[in-house]
């Protein structure tokens, strides 16, 4: 099976295919539950790749998924430990559910098939 490159159809939606970084942005996103903010998101990503994270290389995929509509953003409440200003969370729209679906998909498919790989 193979997949234009530039978008994909499932279940009767239209997606664009993501960045690596977009994936694992949303994916972040998703696993924090509630408490996604670019610090944490940071941490969860380089927790999962192995790889330390520079802060400056999630701020784009964040702001590309907000304006695709896969992420919203809010603004929390002000805290002592950050003198007083705000963080802003994040969460999965239903967009971006399935958009991490897709994707999935879309890996699975692009594997399927595929045991092992040796690199004789």
């Amino acid at each position: 099976m193979f997949y234009n490159i530039k978008q994909i159809r499932s279940n009767g939606v239209n997606m664009r295919l993501l960045s690596r970084s977009e994936e694992y942005v949303l994916l972040a996103v998703w696993r924090l539950k509630g408490n996604a903010y670019t610090l944490s998101i940071l941490d969860q990503i380089s927790a999962v790749t192995g790889y330390k994270w520079q802060i400056g290389a999630i701020y784009i995929p964040l702001e590309k998924l907000r304006k695709k509509g896969y992420l919203k953003k809010t603004k929390g409440d002000p805290t002592p430990e950050r003198g007083g200003r705000s963080k802003f969370l994040y969460e999965l729209t239903d967009s971006g559910r399935k958009a991490l679906k897709a994707i999935k998909e879309v890996q699975e498919s692009a594997w399927a098939g595929v045991s092992r790989i040796t690199f004789d």
